[in-house]
């Protein structure tokens, strides 16, 4: 019998992994969790999915993904997977500077769901400052080939930093944004149960339709600088996850709903 893969840990990572996100704004990190783990938390998951309300239900998105959001103040289990210190042990190193979580948001495709998550880049969503390198874990809770609906990138588009929010429904909106980034490469990354892509939250990606039978169910754990600071919007859009704490413009988010990366793990405060 084949043995298990090693894990990949914080003090494991190849230097070549921090070297390829750096340039290319994203990286495949196999094996950040154990097969086990990513069954326990798939479960969870899927039982958060059946009682908490999905923010894309009743919108045009709810035909493409179901969407939970901070579900580690929900569920204990998905607790332990945001706040895990491997994860964000491997995010720190990847982005070179102190992070503190920003959210957590769980993203099921059910099956047949035939709709792509067209090219976005995440960062112009959010309303932060001081926010040089936020970056994204998207966690693989169960394999997902292309068929399932992996993810792909476009490398070096970390570095257009200057674009308003996309519509990730419309194939053709980054585009008509910024042309050139129609002339870039894309790159599809399958992944196996227990494998990340972390991407910077400027990286421009997709996911492809669930064309299989069974739910693709992934796990995002999102983080920003240690010390980023709320920005109100200039387009007055609004954020589900700052809205409610009604922030001055240019509060420091250092709050408990944004714990410091350093401070994950079990036994340490959140």
């Amino acid at each position: 019998m084949p043995q298990p893969a090693p894990l990949t840990t914080p003090d494991n990572l190849p230097a070549s992994l921090v070297e390829d996100y750096r340039r290319d704004g994203f990286v495949r990190v196999p094996c950040v969790l154990s097969p086990a783990e990513a069954a326990e938390f798939r479960a969870a998951t899927l039982a958060c999915d059946q009682r908490l309300r999905s923010l894309t239900a009743g919108s045009a998105a709810e035909k493409v993904f179901s969407q939970l959001l901070n579900v580690w103040r929900e569920d204990p289990v998905i607790r332990r997977l945001t706040l895990h210190p491997r994860l964000g042990g491997i995010a720190q190193k990847l982005a070179g500077v102190k992070l503190r979580l920003w959210h957590d948001h769980t993203l099921i495709k059910q099956p047949h769901n035939r709709a792509n998550t067209e090219f976005h880049q995440d960062r112009p969503y959010w309303p932060l400052l001081d926010a040089d390198h936020p970056l994204s874990a998207w966690i693989a809770l169960q394999d997902v080939p292309v068929e399932r609906g992996c993810m792909s990138f476009i490398p070096g588009s970390h570095r257009v930093t200057n674009l308003v929010s996309q519509d990730l429904m419309d194939p053709r909106d980054l585009f008509r944004k910024c042309p050139e980034l129609a002339y870039y490469p894309r790159v599809t990354v399958p992944l196996r149960a227990g494998d990340v892509t972390f991407h910077h939250a400027y990286a421009a990606h997709m996911a492809t339709s669930n064309q299989t039978d069974e739910a693709r169910v992934a796990h995002v754990v999102i983080f920003m600088d240690a010390g980023a600071r709320y920005r109100k919007r200039a387009d007055g859009a609004v954020h589900p996850v700052t809205d409610p704490l009604n922030l001055p413009d240019g509060a420091r988010l250092d709050q408990e709903l944004f714990p410091l990366v350093d401070g994950f793990g079990e036994g340490k405060k959140a």
